[in-house]
């Protein structure tokens, strides 16, 4: 061992190298030198630090164990961060299933689109006209584009900040806020044209 280089000293390209051929003290190395990172990006994502500490441990696991994997097209930072925000991703949508069967009562849960219009009125109808609404956000969103319902999913619902929205949909931080501006947009005048109708009627 005492040929060795001392590890700090060397590159991340060259621990991984090492750590590939089972040397555990380079992949150690590695953590200590990007832990914060990934630490951070789980953090921004689940604003939960027991959550964010959770899945950072266990991005380090799924590192180690998918290392061949890693063929260097990005850096090493950036291959850990990716796994990290798909672990993340994953929880934030088992959460959401467990939170509720629908998008349509996570609508309601965030305030979100469902906010501009809101069901004062209390009397009998009520629960029709609330279950007519949610059956209205689901239309309207399908009416979206796939990468504009996506953002607003992953902004609205799933409350990721850009940054991460763009690191998921690998596009800038300028096209995320712009898709979700339209979307925004769009989903406010598909559910004005309902409530126009609901008026006429």
């Amino acid at each position: 061992m005492a040929s060795q280089p001392d590890r700090p000293t060397l590159t991340d390209e060259q621990l991984v190298k090492l750590a590939k051929r089972g040397d555990t003290l380079a992949y150690e190395e590695l953590v200590a030198r990007h832990r914060d990172k990934v630490y951070a990006r789980a953090f921004s994502m689940m604003r939960n630090e027991e959550d964010a500490f959770d899945l950072s441990q266990e991005a380090w696991i799924k590192g180690w164990q998918r290392l061949k994997q890693f063929q260097g097209d990005s850096s090493f930072a950036t291959w850990m961060t990716r796994i990290v925000i798909n672990l993340c991703l994953d929880l934030m949508r088992k959460q959401k299933r467990q939170r509720s069967e629908s998008i349509e009562n996570l609508a309601e849960e965030s305030g979100g689109v469902e906010r501009q219009m809101p069901v004062d009125d209390p009397n009998p109808t009520e629960g029709l006209e609330r279950a007519e609404l949610r059956k209205r956000i689901d239309q309207a969103m399908t009416q979206l584009s796939e990468a504009h319902r996506t953002v607003l999913i992953l902004h609205e619902f799933e409350e990721l900040e850009y940054k991460a929205i763009a690191k998921r949909m690998k596009c800038s931080l300028g096209t995320v806020m712009s898709r979700l501006f339209y979307a925004r947009r769009r989903m406010a005048a598909l559910m004005a044209g309902w409530k126009r109708e609901q008026e006429e009627e």
